[in-house]
């Protein structure tokens, strides 16, 4: 898998939302911080936190638009990347969207996320 497709991959396991799609994407050592500031270090805070957002958001669509490459080599690689989630919360629409920073390492051959920064969209 390249970069690329890692990117793809995640989205589609973040749409699925069913953690097992998702895990195998994450480093053990993942900290994740949310657009509210929520920070979640390791797959075990990681995951408590996707299936959170997972039980709250129904019918959830999300997507990963506009990447940008900032590095990719062999071993590691950061993109700057927009988002966007609609769903249904508490019966009602919602939606969000912002900018998010993300350092993937390579595993045993495999693409993991290591780190990713969400936050708000700049005005």
């Amino acid at each position: 898998m390249i970069p690329e497709e890692f990117i793809q991959a995640y989205e589609n396991a973040l749409a699925s939302q069913d953690w097992s799609q998702v895990e195998p994407l994450i480093h053990e050592e993942a900290c994740v911080t949310f657009s509210n500031g929520t920070v979640h270090k390791s797959r075990t805070e990681v995951q408590a936190a996707f299936e959170k957002n997972f039980s709250s958001i129904k019918n959830e669509n999300y997507s990963i638009t506009n990447v940008h490459w900032v590095m990719k080599g062999i071993e590691t690689a950061v993109y700057l990347f927009d988002f966007h989630w609609s769903g249904i919360i508490n019966g009602k629409p919602a939606q969000g969207a912002g900018r998010g920073t993300s350092v993937l390492v390579r595993q045993a051959g495999q693409w993991k996320l290591l780190i990713e920064h969400l936050g708000p969209k700049s005005p």
